[in-house]
């Protein structure tokens, strides 16, 4: 049974997220506060995390460093701020997923359940993935049907293609292939998001694969036809 950790400062939203999950069979515990949290989390080991940022006796990012300090468990947030800086922030932080309040809870099992699979797939890293009609080796770095992709389309694609399912953040990315000092350059990855997709999705305007997440960065998401 997945072990669930819920931390929020609202008790009617812990009671109903205990007898949500409870009933889809996850053992829930819950946290009202950072403290509370970093300890319940030390103790009991939990499978992931659902968090909330306003906390009343820190803020709910520093919960994600005192984890990440010591473990990868996967971090959904659940957070009324819907600002982007605020999303960015706790993605960079290391949370795995942010979802924003108010929300459907079945929006919110869909990303548990999501992030879920990911992290029992951690360590099988695709050599080869498939987007639309294409075949992608990321080993020999080549592209089925002829298609040239620069080193920089390369480094991007595969960050995303590495994380399959998960939201890189646009901080993460940037950094990730231009260097630090390029984190506030968006604009990189809108034009290489972009190429990328002429290059490789049967409908760039309608995106099947590389994902665009508003304000927050991008996904890739596989295929059913998904080959290793």
């Amino acid at each position: 049974m997945t072990r669930i950790l819920v931390v929020d400062d609202e008790p009617q939203l812990l009671r109903a997220l205990r007898i949500n999950l409870s009933a889809r069979r996850y053992e829930v515990a819950v946290a009202a506060d950072g403290g509370a949290a970093l300890q319940k989390a030390a103790d009991w080991h939990p499978d992931l995390v659902v968090l909330d940022l306003g906390l009343p006796d820190m803020d709910g990012v520093e919960v994600i460093h005192g984890l990440r300090g010591w473990t990868s468990v996967p971090i959904v947030v659940l957070s009324g701020r819907a600002g982007s800086d605020d999303k960015v922030e706790a993605l960079d932080a290391g949370a795995d997923d942010y979802v924003t309040k108010p929300f459907a809870i079945d929006e919110l099992l869909a990303r548990i359940r999501a992030v879920s699979r990911r992290t029992g797939q951690q360590g099988e890293e695709p050599a080869r993935v498939r987007i639309g009609s294409h075949v992608v080796d990321l080993a020999s770095k080549t592209v089925s049907g002829g298609v040239r992709l620069t080193p920089t389309e390369w480094h991007l694609l595969e960050v995303l293609v590495r994380n399959p399912g998960k939201l890189v953040g646009q901080r993460a990315l940037l950094a990730e292939v231009w260097g630090e000092v390029y984190v506030k350059e968006t604009n990189y990855l809108r034009q290489y998001m972009a190429q990328l997709r002429r290059k490789l999705e049967p409908d760039p305007a309608r995106p099947v694969h590389l994902i665009t997440e508003p304000g927050m960065g991008y996904r890739f998401v596989p295929g059913n036809d998904a080959i290793t």
